[in-house]
């Protein structure tokens, strides 16, 4: 046998057995169901469910949401809140995630992800403590202008078409955070591609809203949006866009007791702020498991937030801080889990 005939044999051999690799890699990696077949999937009743050697996942079968899964990201948000260093120990035990802070400036959020998902937790706002203190955050929260998207800022919102407009405030709290959670998410969802569930409280779920509007313009795929008390973003124009690019995948936990998810009122030029749809409601009320769709706010002609409408809103706060909190939010959900 010549040299070269044993050459040509060992390289033959050296590629069947990279391509053997490859496709074994390429197996055990794919994404469940991705061969054509119907993968096994646990039942809804399942989808907070414990498995001995991974723990808590996120279950994805039906396609609805469920109080598990709102269980589960509620959890994340308020594990958001806490030291870094506390933190990724009990993402990791009490949601088997792994979890990597962002932090720029303002805005914080978490980018965690196991075997099965990734989650982008954003943290919201430091509530004060004294009553004073919260009065002025919630009114420096509330006055902001929507704008028209500009510049580099603004191209993707652009795409959500003529008329509509945006929080300016949340777009520059998402903007000090872009570059590294885009970086981020990208490379988890190359490594293996995954469902993303993005997720947030307060001026978090506002911030949530708007990463997932920018993800899925670049291309990043949104399984879910789940917010907890969280703010109005845009105005009806910018709220049918959402509608029309995350249909039946946003999901926004609201206590009824809650200010913070009637605010703002109103923009300038009478151009209404509106939430988008779907509207869970939580807390003690005759339907308190009601579910609404869009509405518009409470109109102010007289600038981005009336007097008139923040004191009729102050005037119900003194008693219902605890409605905003995100440990509120989660006993409202064990509550209908028990």
């Amino acid at each position: 046998m010549t040299f070269l005939t044993i050459l040509v044999s060992c390289i033959a051999f050296v590629a069947i057995v990279w391509c053997l690799f490859q496709v074994s890699r390429w197996w055990l990696g794919r994404p469940s169901g991705s061969d054509g077949l119907s993968a096994p999937r646990t039942s809804l009743d399942d989808a907070f469910k414990l498995d001995a050697q991974s723990g808590p996942v996120l279950d994805v079968s039906g396609g609805q949401h469920t109080p598990f899964q709102g269980h589960y990201l509620a959890t994340a948000c308020d594990l958001a809140y806490l030291p870094e260093a506390e933190a990724r120990v009990r993402f990791r035990d009490e949601l088997n995630l792994d979890a990597r802070l962002i932090s720029v400036d303002n805005t914080q959020v978490y980018v965690c992800q196991n075997a099965e998902s990734i989650v982008v937790a954003f943290r919201g706002s430091e509530i004060p403590g004294s009553i004073d203190g919260f009065k002025d955050w919630l009114l420096t929260n509330a006055r902001n202008f929507l704008v028209i998207p500009e510049g580099r800022l603004g191209t993707d919102f652009a795409a959500a078409g003529v008329g509509a407009r945006f929080h300016r405030g949340f777009m520059e709290a998402l903007a000090e955070v872009w570059n590294p959670l885009h970086q981020a998410v990208d490379e988890a969802m190359r490594f293996r591609e995954r469902p993303l569930w993005i997720t947030g409280h307060s001026l978090g779920g506002a911030i949530a809203l708007m990463a997932a509007w920018r993800l899925h313009q670049h291309f990043i795929p949104v399984h879910q949006i789940c917010t907890f008390g969280a703010p109005m973003v845009g105005n009806a124009k910018a709220a049918e866009a959402y509608a029309k690019e995350f249909p039946g995948k946003i999901v926004r936990y609201v206590d009824f007791n809650d200010m913070v998810p009637k605010l703002p009122t109103m923009s300038l030029f009478s151009n209404q702020y509106n939430h988008v749809q779907r509207e869970l409601v939580l807390g003690e009320q005759e339907d308190a498991d009601a579910v609404r769709l869009a509405g518009p706010a409470i109109a102010s002609p007289d600038g981005p937030i009336s007097q008139s409408v923040a004191d009729e809103v102050w005037g119900n706060v003194q008693s219902r801080i605890a409605s905003h909190l995100m440990g509120n939010y989660l006993a409202q959900i064990n509550r209908q889990l028990s």
